[in-house]
């Protein structure tokens, strides 16, 4: 799979929009963020992993380039350690209809939410 040939990072939208080989493709920073590749969310050896929820609206504040393979993208939530590969990052382009409905189900199963929570501060 070859790099795609342009980047760019809407945050105001919250997309990143990805060409390859003249096939754009805009994918939300919630996607990105529950499906990362690290092993914090897919497990170790594909065995553990956390379903990350309250991620709607997670922002990203950086992302380096990975030698001439990937990108390391850098959220505003504090996670960091996945490296999305061109071949992972199409594919999740791809089939992002798919990944949705499929995070939804697993919130739906687990009685979470996509929505973050909030603790109310009272100052007495």
């Amino acid at each position: 799979m070859q790099a795609p040939t342009d980047i760019k990072v809407k945050s105001a939208d919250k997309l990143m929009w990805l060409t390859f080989a003249g096939e754009t493709h805009a994918i939300s920073f919630e996607l990105l963020r529950v499906y990362s590749p690290s092993a914090e969310v897919k497990g170790h050896g594909g065995v553990g992993g956390e379903l990350p929820v309250g991620k709607r609206h997670v922002g990203i504040s950086k992302i380096e380039p990975v030698g001439n393979y990937a990108i390391r993208i850098f959220f505003d939530d504090g996670h960091n350690s996945g490296l999305y590969s061109w071949e992972y990052l199409y594919d999740l382009a791809s089939k992002q209809q798919d990944y949705q409905t499929e995070y939804e189900a697993q919130l739906a199963a687990q009685g979470a939410s996509r929505e973050p929570k909030f603790i109310n501060i009272t100052n007495l």
